[in-house]
């Protein structure tokens, strides 16, 4: 059916679904109000740099995925037409299962399903915006951390030579993307990351 050989899939357990882009939390939603399904859904709450300040967002920890448990003999063919979704994700017509353990461990960083803060954590080295003052939308490199001063010594390019300027830790945001976040956050123990699935 649709591709996927369900012959083998005949108890309850999770597996990944891909969504459209930026409709995670529709097809969550969907297939949770609609099918009656358990879903996983993680996110997190991170930081953005915009032109005018620092905007907290909530975003997805794995783009276009998430984890549904079902019984797929039964349910595959209403998940695949859910609203959000785009598929099972399956490997040369097999639908991998997800082991319970991923999930649960995954689970104990998100409690209650709601979004995990990412903290910030402003490190000598570090590529960093400015998103305030005089050098608003300038890009540094972090020189010094004075936490006690609340303060941050970067490195700035000022009409083509390299000055250092100190300016305020709530001034900066780090230039990370999720995709180097997401490999450490959905790693919190040795297991999962020997567990880690490709998802394609």
């Amino acid at each position: 059916m649709n591709g996927i050989d369900i012959t083998q899939s005949s108890r309850l357990a999770w597996y990944c679904a891909r969504t459209k882009a930026k409709h995670e939390h529709i097809a969550a939603a969907n297939l949770r109000k609609n099918l009656n399904l358990e879903v996983f859904h993680p996110r997190l709450r991170v930081e953005r740099a915009t032109r005018r300040c620092v905007m907290r967002v909530i975003e997805p920890l794995f783009p276009c995925y998430i984890f549904v448990k079902c019984l797929l003999e039964e349910k595959l063919a209403q998940i695949q037409y859910a609203s959000g979704v785009v598929g099972l994700v399956h490997f040369g017509g097999r639908a991998p299962q997800v082991p319970d353990s991923i999930i649960e461990e995954l689970e104990e960083c998100f409690v209650a399903d709601a979004p995990m803060p990412v903290e910030r954590c402003i490190l000598p080295g570090d590529e960093v915006a400015l998103v305030e003052g005089v050098f608003t939308e300038s890009r540094a490199f972090v020189l010094r951390v004075m936490p006690a001063r609340q303060r941050v010594q970067v490195l700035l390019d000022i009409l083509g030579r390299p000055t250092s300027v100190e300016v305020d830790y709530s001034s900066v945001v780090l230039e990370r993307t999720l995709a180097e976040l997401a490999p450490i956050l959905a790693a919190p123990r040795q297991s999962i990351r020997e567990s880690r699935m490709t998802l394609a």
